[in-house]
C-alpha cells in the first residue's frame, strides 16, 4: 500500500487504486497522473492482478476534475509548455486505460467531472453509487470537454453528448445508465460488499449484474425526446433560436428549453462553437484522433483569454462574474474556431 494523494493496493485478484485527495475533492494534479500510468504499466503484464478497482476515500466526490488552480497558475506565469506537459500525459493516460488489457471498474460515488472522467469512463466497466453526479463542465470556465470528450460524447444516444457539452447540466445516476455513461447502477451501501466480491476470483460481469439495479429514466433522460429535436442545429445559434422558440410556445418543455438557453447564454461564445465542433467532428473519428484533437486544441486554449478569465470567476475570486472575450457568438469568427483543430509541430503521443 503507498501513501499519498492515491492509493494503490494487491487485493486478492484486483489492483485497487483509492483516490485519496480530499482537500482538493480528488482533483487531479499531475503527480497522480504520473503515479497511476506508472502503476496501470505495472498491472497490466502482472499475471496476478486480473482486474483493477478505481474507488475514491471522499463521499462527497469521485473527482472533481483536474488541478485547474496549478494549470491557471502556469499560464498566468507564460509556462505554457508546462502546462501542456501536464495535458500531454494526462491524454496519454486516458488512451491508456481506453485500451487496457484487463477489466478497469470505476466505482463512482458523488461528484465526476472533467479529470475524473477521465480516469473512469473509459474503463470497461463504470459503476454509479447513489450520490453519482457526473458533468462535463468545461465551458463554464472558457475550457472545452476534454479528457476524451470529443470521443464518449458524440456517441451517447440522442442529443445528449451536445447537450452536456453546451450546457454542462449533470446527469445522475438514472440518466447515467440509460445514456451509457455508466454501465451499472449499485446501492452506495452495498459499495463495500461489491468491492469484496470483486477481489475475489468471480466472475466479474455476473458479479456486477447481482447487485445492479434495473435502468430507470432521470430528469434528463426524460427530455429525450426535446433534446433530440432541439440540439441538433449546426451552429450554437442556431441551437439557441430552436431553444427559444420552444421556449416561447408553451407546452412540455417550454421551461425546460428557455432554462437550456440561458444556461447556455453564460458560457463562453469561444468555447461553445469549439464544443460544438469537437462533437460535429468526434463521431467520424477514433480515439487515439479524438485525443490528437483535444491536444490540438489545447495547445491554442492556454494561450487564450477565456480559460483564465473562467478559472478567475469560478475558483480564484469566485464572483461567478466571468468577462468572456469575445463576449458574443457573433463575434467568434468559423476561422477563428478552425484555427483551434489545426495540426502541430509537435503532436500528441499515444501509448
Amino acid at each position: 500500500m503507498t501513501s499519498g494523494d492515491i492509493l494503490f493496493e494487491r487485493r486478492g485478484v484486483a489492483g485497487r487504486v483509492t483516490l485519496n485527495r480530499p482537500q482538493a475533492l480528488n482533483a487531479v494534479s499531475l503527480a497522480m497522473v504520473r503515479t497511476l500510468t506508472r502503476q496501470l504499466v505495472e498491472w497490466e503484464t502482472d499475471p496476478d492482478i486480473a482486474r483493477v478497482l478505481v474507488t475514491s476515500n471522499d463521499t462527497r466526490a469521485f473527482s472533481v476534475g483536474g488541478d485547474l488552480r496549478a494549470l491557471y497558475d502556469l499560464g498566468r506565469a507564460g509556462r505554457y509548455e508546462e502546462a501542456l506537459g501536464y495535458f500531454r500525459e494526462e491524454y496519454a493516460l486516458n488512451a491508456r486505460i481506453k485500451g487496457y488489457r484487463k477489466p478497469y471498474v470505476s466505482l463512482i460515488d458523488g461528484i465526476v467531472m472533467g479529470g475524473g472522467v477521465g480516469i473512469s469512463v473509459h474503463g470497461s466497466h463504470r459503476v454509479a453509487g447513489d450520490k453519482f453526479m457526473f458533468a462535463m463542465p468545461e465551458v463554464s470556465i472558457g475550457f472545452f470537454p476534454d479528457v476524451g470528450a470529443t470521443f464518449f460524447l458524440p456517441r451517447l444516444p440522442a442529443a445528449f453528448g451536445i447537450y452536456c457539452a453546451l450546457t454542462g447540466e449533470r446527469l445522475d445516476a438514472a440518466d447515467a445508465v440509460a445514456a451509457g455513461v455508466a454501465t451499472h447502477r449499485v446501492p452506495s451501501a452495498q459499495f463495500p460488499d461489491l468491492i469484496e466480491t470483486l477481489c475475489r476470483a468471480v466472475p466479474l460481469d455476473a458479479a456486477l449484474a447481482a447487485c445492479a439495479r434495473p435502468a430507470t429514466h432521470g430528469p434528463v433522460v426524460s427530455r429525450r425526446t426535446a433534446i433530440e429535436t432541439l440540439f441538433t442545429g449546426e451552429q450554437v445559434e442556431d441551437i439557441l433560436a430552436a431553444l427559444d422558440a420552444a421556449g416561447a410556445a408553451g407546452g412540455a418543455d417550454a421551461a425546460f428549453a428557455s432554462a437550456a438557453a440561458a444556461l447556455i447564454r453564460t458560457k463562453s461564445p469561444t468555447s461553445l462553437k469549439i464544443a460544438l465542433a469537437q462533437m460535429r467532428r468526434g463521431s467520424a473519428l477514433d480515439f487515439g484522433e479524438c485525443m490528437r484533437t483535444e491536444f490540438r486544441i489545447v495547445s491554442r486554449v492556454v494561450r487564450g483569454h477565456d480559460f483564465y478569465e473562467g478559472i478567475r470567476a469560478v475558483i480564484i475570486d469566485k464572483d461567478q462574474a466571468p468577462h468572456w472575450q469575445p463576449s458574443t457568438l457573433a463575434a467568434v469568427s468559423a476561422a477563428e474556431v478552425e484555427r483551434h483543430f489545426a495540426p502541430l509541430a509537435s503532436e500528441l503521443e499515444l501509448p
